[in-house]
C-alpha cells in the first residue's frame, strides 16, 4: 500500500469529482493511486478505478490529484497557491480547445495545503515532442497571448496572485549576486570554454541596455514554466499543466523556456529557427508586431538560464551531465546573429 492510500481518499470527494467529470450521478467508486511526481512540498497522483453511476452503469476512469503544501519561492511567496487561485478565477474561460489547461473538477484549500482534482491528459510530452509539435506549441502560445493582449479581459483586474512582470529580471539579478557562480566564470580555475564565459560576462556588462530593450516589448500573461515536461500534444491540440509560476512578463519569455529549459540540445538551433516565427505568427493574428525588429529571445534565454546552467554545470555529479550543460550553453552562443524572417 502506498503512502497516499494510507491517508485514504474521501469517498464523498471522489464521487463528487467523478460526477462532475462524467456528467452523471456517481454513487460509488473503487480507486488505486500511482504517484506521477512529487516531493516533500508537492505531489501529483494518478487516481484510477471503476465508477458506478446511480443508473447502475459502471465505467473506468482516470483523474489527477495534485497536492501542494505551502512553501516560499524566491521573490514569489504566494506561488504555492497560485494554481488554486487561478482555477477559481475566470481564466479558464479564455482558453480554446486547441490551447488550454486541464479541466478542474474540485478545489480545496486547508491547513496551508491545496488539493486540485483535474483532468488526466494523455499525450506526447517532454523530449518525445517533435519539431512540428514544438512549432505548434509556439504558435498556439502566441495566439493565446496575442488574443489576451488585444482583448484585455475585464477580469484581469481581479487576478491579484500573479508573479511580477520583473520576475525574470529579479531572478537574474539574484543569481548574478551569488559570488559562487559570478566569480567562477571570471576565475582562472574555470574550465568552461572562455567564449561561453564571455557570453555571460558580456550580458552582465550590458544588462541595463538589454533590459531597456526587453522592457519595450509588449507585456503579456506568461505561463513562466513553459518547458517540454509541462506541454502535452494530444489529438493535434496543446495542453499545458503547472500554472503555479504564471504572471505578467514580456513577449517571448515563455518561448525562451520552450527552446532552452532542459532542452533537446541537438535540435536547439532548429527549434530557435522554427519557434520564433511560429510564435510571432500566432500573436500577430490579434496584434501588430511589425514594429518589433529585435525579439530579444537570445537575451531572454541568457537572462533566464545562463547562470542557472553555470550552477548546474558546477554541481553536476557526472561528466555526461556537465557535457550536456556545456552543449546547451554552446547552442545559446550559436543563436547570436541568427536572423528571423
Amino acid at each position: 500500500m502506498n503512502r497516499y492510500n494510507e491517508r485514504q481518499l474521501k469517498k464523498e470527494t471522489l464521487t463528487q469529482v467523478l460526477s462532475k467529470m462524467s456528467g452523471k450521478n456517481i454513487i460509488d467508486a473503487s480507486y488505486q493511486t500511482k504517484q506521477l511526481q512529487g516531493g516533500t512540498l508537492g505531489e501529483v497522483w494518478l487516481v484510477t478505478g471503476i465508477a458506478e453511476a446511480a443508473d447502475g452503469l459502471k465505467q473506468p476512469y482516470k483523474v489527477v490529484l495534485k497536492i501542494q503544501k505551502k512553501w516560499e519561492r524566491y521573490g514569489d511567496p504566494d506561488s504555492w497557491r497560485r494554481e488554486y487561485d487561478l482555477y477559481r478565477s475566470e481564466l479558464g474561460k479564455v482558453f480554446t480547445d486547441s490551447f488550454r489547461w486541464p479541466e478542474c473538477y474540485f478545489l480545496e484549500i486547508k491547513d496551508e495545503e491545496i488539493q486540485i482534482w483535474m483532468e488526466y491528459i494523455d499525450g506526447i510530452s517532454g523530449l518525445d515532442l517533435t519539431g512540428e509539435m514544438y512549432e505548434r506549441a509556439a504558435e498556439e502560445l502566441g495566439r493565446f497571448q496575442g488574443r489576451l493582449y488585444a482583448e484585455q479581459p475585464t477580469f484581469f483586474r481581479n487576478l491579484n496572485n500573479l508573479s511580477s512582470v520583473d520576475y525574470a529580471k529579479n531572478y537574474y539579478l539574484h543569481y548574478r549576486s551569488w559570488e559562487v557562480v559570478y566569480n567562477y566564470i571570471r576565475s582562472d580555475d574555470c574550465d568552461i570554454p572562455r567564449h561561453l564565459c564571455k557570453m555571460l560576462i558580456d550580458l552582465d556588462e550590458n544588462a541595463d541596455e538589454i533590459f531597456s530593450r526587453i522592457e519595450k516589448l509588449p507585456k503579456v500573461l506568461c505561463h513562466r514554466d513553459f518547458w517540454v515536461a509541462n506541454i502535452f500534444y494530444s489529438d493535434d491540440k496543446i495542453r499545458i499543466i503547472d500554472w503555479d509560476t504564471a504572471g505578467w512578463g514580456y513577449l517571448g519569455e515563455d518561448l525562451a523556456s520552450l527552446i532552452a529549459d532542459e532542452a533537446d540540445v541537438e535540435h536547439m538551433v532548429d527549434y530557435y529557427h522554427r519557434c520564433i516565427p511560429a510564435y510571432y505568427k500566432g500573436f500577430s493574428e490579434y496584434a501588430d508586431l511589425s514594429h518589433i525588429t529585435d525579439p530579444c529571445i537570445r537575451e531572454i534565454i541568457l537572462i533566464m538560464f545562463g547562470y542557472r546552467l553555470i550552477e548546474w554545470y558546477m554541481f553536476a555529479e557526472s561528466s555526461d551531465t556537465k557535457t550536456q550543460h556545456l552543449k546547451t550553453l554552446q547552442k545559446i552562443y550559436e543563436f547570436e546573429g541568427i536572423q528571423m524572417n
